[in-house]
């Protein structure tokens, strides 16, 4: 019946929190908040996570947020994030002493521009449920606040302290106050000595399960020998340090027996290190090495012959591990599911191969700048890997179509194919793709110069993407991307930038056939006109930035039509000789200028 509210009527309080709780998007939840004074109410309480950029004065927005979500749980204050606040816009009044009305502007309003230490103690005495503080790159923070803080929120659980420049001190009150700590992030606290770290590892030693350290020059194998002493549960370690040496890692593999996660880089650690991890942390689930310079397959070999749990592993610029080692893990650690080589000089096809055979449940492969690797590795990869849903190829010289039609017949289930620079991958390994991986939906195609409109046209009958990046394509035409614009009605994201021959007849059709475009790049397209990006703009209604330099097609017209059209656009890139006096003055907050000179 019209005018009726049948929701209200019908549904208690308890129910309508309880679906509230099951809204995971923020635009959702905001929408619903808009609904009626009583969702607004409900919506407020279900609420228990905030972000907040610290640019816009987060001090100042504490009480207000403390009053409207009073069980927030999770506080995210990141001061690299640039918010836009209502109070900016609005003014203000207030009476001087001789009784005349002043206006206040928004900046007077909003006070300083980062967190304080007041701040942080007000975040302490408003919130008094929290469990999760982050705050990344809060440079105003010190002990003091750190320490109001943590006597106020001795619930806390887990602490993100990243770039912050806190000190001992802070550190200190944080372990004597906030003893349930089970999470903790300290990369880039260049503060930080091992009298900060120590006190932490004694007495938050029983719950801590997650420790980050990164860039801190004084913290020295002194505290992991604590970790390893007192954090028995810890089972994430997160590692980047010139100073750190063996003994203070393989105290942690000693004494951290359920550690899951290990991240390293640390220039000085040798095989020793890696070997007791191997025998002692028989629960690794991820080992990410990064920058290794004194680790050989011995190492590998360790992890391999005992943690059968593996299933995660990154090796990065560790230029001593060879095809034995990356043998023994494919031997020993047959649950693998996720592997990236980054720069590994030494490994090369007999590796892959080992990986094909023994890993049969791999999900994900990424090989970066692998030269040594060739066809028939990534061959083996189709025959033994049925389970693959993403592969990442960058510079791997050796790696033709014979490979990727390999992956094309064995990995029916991919998902996601990106490629970049590999230029002995042309139209036959792509067609073979489309032709067989009818899940795909996520494609890039970077600078693959002998990639052409047969190949998308395959892409465009049998796969419907989501995500397309052909940048740098020089082959592909009008013909490719129409194909994709008629075989890709969910399409989000689309870069076609440095596509010479890609006219406005494509960027037309993409506006047909491709609605729900949020994301466009079209830079460097020397044919593309203002026809082609005002059709664009009329048809995609859910624009919401639009990459457009070099292109000398596109007129001040065609930028003022972007303006104008998409009600939803968020950020537009183009040269500022382009943008009218008038443009400037409705959309300024969004349009970013590259090389102004030029």
């Amino acid at each position: 019946m019209r005018g009726s509210d049948l929701i209200n009527a019908v549904l208690p309080d308890e129910l309508i929190l309880e679906i509230f709780r099951h809204v995971d998007s923020k635009p959702s939840r905001d929408a619903c908040s808009l609904v009626c004074k009583r969702w607004l109410s409900l919506e407020c309480l279900s609420r228990d996570t905030i972000r907040i950029g610290a640019s816009a004065a987060p001090g100042n927005l504490v009480n207000l947020l403390s009053r409207r979500y009073p069980n927030t749980r999770n506080i995210f204050i990141d001061e690299r994030l640039s918010i836009s606040l209502p109070v900016k816009y609005i003014k203000r009044r207030r009476t001087n002493r001789d009784g005349s009305d002043q206006s206040m502007s928004g900046d007077d309003v909003m006070g300083t521009n980062s967190l304080s230490d007041a701040g942080l103690a007000a975040v302490g005495e408003s919130f008094l449920k929290l469990e999760n503080l982050s705050l990344i790159w809060c440079s105003s923070i010190t002990d003091v606040g750190l320490r109001s803080f943590a006597e106020k929120c001795r619930s806390l659980k887990s602490l993100d302290l990243q770039g912050c420049y806190i000190g001992d001190g802070g550190l200190t009150a944080v372990a004597e106050c906030c003893k349930s700590l089970q999470d903790l992030n300290l990369r880039f606290c260049e503060g930080l000595t091992d009298a900060g770290l120590v006190p932490v590892a004694v007495t938050c030693g029983r719950n801590l399960k997650s420790l980050g350290v990164a860039a801190c020059a004084k913290i020295t194998d002194l505290s992991l020998e604590a970790v390893g002493s007192h954090c028995r549960s810890l089972q994430s370690l997160s590692l980047d340090s010139e100073i750190i040496h063996n003994k203070g890692l393989v105290a942690v593999a000693k004494g951290c027996s359920m550690l899951k996660v290990l991240k390293l880089q640390c220039l000085n650690v040798t095989d020793e290190a890696l070997q007791a991890v191997g025998v002692f942390c028989l629960s690794l689930e991820t080992l990410a090495l990064y920058s290794f310079q004194k680790f050989t397959d011995r190492s590998l070999y360790a992890i391999g012959k005992r943690c059968k749990k593996l299933k995660n592993l990154t090796l990065s610029d560790c230029y001593f591990l060879s095809n034995k080692g990356l043998d023994s893990v494919a031997l020993g650690c047959s649950e693998l599911t996720h592997i990236e080589l980054n720069g590994c000089h030494n490994i090369g096809t007999d590796g892959l191969k080992s990986i094909g055979k023994n890993c049969v449940q791999l999900s994900e492969l990424a090989l970066l700048y692998c030269q040594r690797i060739e066809n028939d590795g990534l061959s083996e990869i189709g025959k033994g890997c049925k389970y693959l849903q993403a592969l990442h190829l960058v510079d791997c010289s050796g790696i033709g179509d014979e490979s990727i039609c390999s992956i094309a017949r064995g990995c029916k289930n991919l998902r996601k194919l990106h490629i970049r620079r590999c230029y002995e991958v042309g139209n036959k390994g792509i067609i073979a793709i489309g032709q067989n991986c009818k899940f795909l939906t996520d494609l890039s195609l970077r600078f693959c110069d002998r990639i052409g409109d047969e190949a998308l046209i395959s892409i465009g009958q049998g796969c419907s993407l989501h995500h397309l990046n052909v940048s740098g394509c020089h082959q592909i035409r009008d013909a490719g991307i129409i194909a994709i614009a008629r075989g890709s009605p969910q399409l989000s994201y689309l870069d076609v930038s440095v596509l010479q021959n890609l006219r406005d007849n494509a960027i037309m059709e993409l506006g047909e056939g491709c609605p729900l475009l949020k994301d466009v790049v079209i830079s460097h397209c020397r044919q593309i006109t203002d026809t082609g990006v005002s059709y664009l703009a009329r048809k995609c209604a859910f624009l919401e930035s639009c990459h457009m330099v070099y292109c000398p097609g596109i007129t001040e017209v065609g930028v003022a039509t972007v303006v104008t059209t998409c009600t939803r656009i968020k950020k537009i890139l183009v040269e500022k000789w382009k943008v009218s006096a008038r443009t400037e003055r409705r959309a300024g907050s969004i349009i970013n200028y590259l090389c102004v000179d030029l």
